[in-house]
């Protein structure tokens, strides 16, 4: 009996993941734990192995999605088993299913146009593909399982020699623009923007900015570097704001909270998200127990999750379980700037923080240049009250403006 490739479990809360690329061929043989599909979650990307050794047989293509727990693939033990496979994907059956009313063949977009033209059987990313780039998809010879169309096939075709000229419309038309790249919402860039959006919709979120006086943690955090040798890390500013913040949060516990079922949950653990850029997107590896954790423990935990974010290496139990978040956008040069984050659900609350410059500021009646970091904190108005998160960041600039009540015997 053939071997079953499914969708693994990366976490509770992953529901369904993406297809985005088979590392192998239809009918191709493999060996036990190759990779043979990449699958991509709302937050991550992975590589899923051959859980035996045989001939692949794919049952859902690139750009399907599929649950976890569902079969996208088989494993058979010898050729003969391979050709005795069901050809039909379930995705396509499942299709039919749904339809009973429509004409029973498998599931497939119609041509582009044509009043009897043939369904054509093409892959999802095969059609953005092709249509970006212009392709009549009834001339291409799909090489996919049922002739299916598979982006190679569209890679090949935009590689061949064009038989004509595609049409242009004409430059300077009324209301022409021309489109320099389609980027699918889909993915990672899908899942933020549909997190982003519910988080606005289901919560009452409100701002408030100001500036921290950084002149003593700039000198501090420089003894720090000094000391790289002996602590066996680089201690960056990022590191010290989630130390300071688990700190805050400790004595603020209202802010480390969450409105789930109409209950303010108020959470024992401190796991504070710390949000990476990429190129693709936004990740927020979270540092569980933060509170528990010493400057250098926390500054060895975000270095090593920030890494395994930008080699596409982390677990879901790495991105999940957060109760406060920090972007700091001063670490990717952002500079002196206020903007209103989002909080990221389930939380109530969210600090951003931009870069530390000099500016120009008012001390004893004298006008002094001093390193100046900008906050936001975005905050649940329906948990946290202002009162609450004026108290929540004056303890905070407080630690920040004054490092040695931070960092005295806590390093």
């Amino acid at each position: 009996m053939a071997t079953e490739i499914k969708v693994p479990r990366l976490g509770m809360a992953i529901a369904d993941a993406t297809i985005i690329e088979w590392k192998v061929k239809e009918g191709e043989q493999v060996a036990e734990k190759q990779v043979v599909v990449v699958i991509e979650t709302e937050k991550l990307k992975y590589d899923v192995e051959s859980p035996a050794a045989g001939f692949v047989h794919i049952l859902s293509n690139e750009g399907d999605t599929a649950p976890v727990g569902k079969v996208i693939g088989l494993i058979a033990a010898s050729k003969e088993e391979l050709a005795a496979l069901p050809k039909a994907a379930p995705a396509e059956t499942a299709a039919v299913a749904e339809a009973p009313k429509a004409e029973a063949t498998p599931a497939a977009a119609p041509a582009a146009s044509g009043e009897g033209e043939a369904r054509i059987r093409i892959s999802p990313v095969a059609r953005k593909l092709a249509e970006e780039h212009a392709i009549d998809i009834t001339g291409v010879t799909g090489t996919g399982p049922g002739g299916r169309i598979t982006r190679e096939d569209i890679e090949k075709a935009v590689a061949a020699p064009a038989a004509a000229p595609a049409a242009v419309a004409p430059a300077g038309a009324a209301g022409e623009k021309r489109g320099k790249q389609a980027i699918p919402l889909r993915g990672m860039r899908g899942a933020i923007a549909e997190h982003m959006h519910r988080s606005l919709s289901v919560s009452a979120q409100l701002t408030a900015m100001g500036e921290i006086d950084m002149a003593q943690m700039v000198k501090r955090r420089k003894d720090l570097v000094d000391q790289e040798s002996v602590l066996g890390t680089r201690i960056t500013y990022t590191d010290l704001l989630v130390f300071a913040l688990a700190r805050t949060l400790k004595e603020h516990p209202l802010v480390n909270s969450s409105l789930i079922d109409n209950e303010i949950k108020v959470w024992e653990d401190i796991n504070i998200g710390v949000a990476v850029a990429l190129e693709e997107g936004l990740i927020v590896p979270v540092v569980k127990a933060a509170d528990k954790k010493s400057l250098k423990e926390i500054s060895q935990t975000v270095r090593a999750l920030a890494e395994k974010a930008r080699e596409g290496k982390l677990v879901a139990e790495e991105i999940t379980g957060g109760t406060f978040t920090l972007s700091n956008l001063g670490a990717v040069g952002a500079g002196y700037r206020f903007e209103t984050v989002i909080i990221n659900q389930p939380e109530s609350a969210i600090l951003g923080t931009g870069a530390i410059t000099e500016r120009a500021v008012v001390r004893d009646g004298q006008i002094v240049i001093r390193p100046i970091m900008t906050y936001y904190l975005t905050y649940d108005h329906r948990v946290v009250d202002g009162a609450v998160a004026a108290r929540f960041m004056a303890s905070l600039i407080k630690l920040l403006e004054n490092p040695n009540l931070l960092l005295i015997n806590r390093q």
